[in-house]
């Protein structure tokens, strides 16, 4: 799937007027792409139109794009554009098989100091990179929900790759979330700068902190959950659409009740456990070494390998 065009012609499609055009390029539905990827609740909620349009708008831009079933050499088609970003550590990449890939989610949780956050610097430094070097020769969105982005970090990632520092922070944009409401609307906001600034990864340091504080007590986790799977599709659609590396980090909670093996389970539940393409626990070990154990993905075998978390990012073992 490649990039949408700014210049696909909304007012075309059945129920579109010129208001409700305005509406929908104001809420950053700008090409049929984003409009047949909505969900009628969605158009309701953003634009103000009822049930009846959004769903007649939803079907106007599937029948324009000709969505549906299609033979599977068509996906196999898809599947050649997915892009993929070096880690860094070649070990790592190899577990992922190949790199983090676009079109996809990538999750990755443990506990504090278990390298989510150096990862998560060290993509928005690789992105930039040509293909040839293992990037996309992108730009990064960061948005930072804990207060954990820090342009050093990633100066001395630039400079461990010769890269200039300036420029590489130049191309990464960041946003700080204050809340779950606020992290969603950043997420829907970055369509607009993912067309004008060639942005390449989406990076949320952590998915899940917001929610968790926002949401406390066994009452709210339906509401909680509901949110998050909305955020979710808001994500897969960007990676989808635009062809970009979604990477999140979540927390572990401990698990009292678990007597063997590690007794600790990812924030999140059932919902990210389904949404996120590739899963990885991460988690400390002597020194500068971190274990990373990759536990769920569409087509790659279960493993774990060890990285190590340097002055110049992330490295091989």
């Amino acid at each position: 799937m490649g990039e949408m065009t700014m210049s696909d012609d909304i007012e075309s499609l059945a129920g579109v007027g010129e208001k409700t055009a305005e509406k929908l390029r104001e809420s950053g539905y700008t090409d049929f792409m984003s409009i047949a990827a909505a969900s009628a609740g969605e158009l309701v909620s953003s634009v103000g139109v009822g049930e009846d349009t959004a769903n007649k708008i939803i079907a106007s831009a599937r029948d324009a794009l000709d969505m549906g079933f299609e033979p599977a050499t068509q996906v196999l088609k898809k599947r050649e554009s997915v892009g993929k970003i070096t880690t860094g550590s070649k070990t790592l990449d190899a577990l992922l098989g190949g790199g983090m890939e676009s079109q996809a989610i990538t999750e990755t949780h443990g506990a504090f100091g278990s390298g989510k956050s150096q990862i998560a610097h060290q993509l928005a430094v690789n992105v930039q990179l040509p293909k040839e070097k293992g990037g996309l020769g992108g730009n990064a969105i960061f948005i930072d929900t804990e207060q954990t982005f820090r342009p050093e970090r990633i100066m001395e990632m630039a400079k461990g790759l010769g890269l200039d520092p300036k420029k590489v922070l130049e191309n990464i944009l960041v946003a700080r979330a204050y809340n779950s409401d606020h992290q969603v609307l950043l997420a829907e906001k970055t369509e607009e700068h993912i067309k004008n600034n060639n942005i390449k990864v989406i990076i949320i340091d952590s998915l899940t902190s917001s929610f968790r504080s926002d949401y406390t007590g066994r009452g709210t986790l339906a509401n909680r959950q509901q949110k998050l799977n909305r955020h979710l599709h808001t994500l897969q659609r960007l990676a989808d659409v635009y062809n970009t590396v979604i990477y999140v980090t979540n927390q572990v909670m401990s698990r009292p009740d678990i007597l063997f093996g590690d007794p600790t389970t990812p924030i999140g539940g059932h919902i990210l456990g389904h949404q996120a393409t590739f899963r990885i626990y991460l988690r400390k070990s002597k020194g500068e070494k971190r274990i990373a154990k990759l536990i769920d993905s569409p087509c790659l075998p279960e493993g774990e390998t060890v990285f190590r978390v340097v002055t110049d990012g992330i490295r091989d073992d």
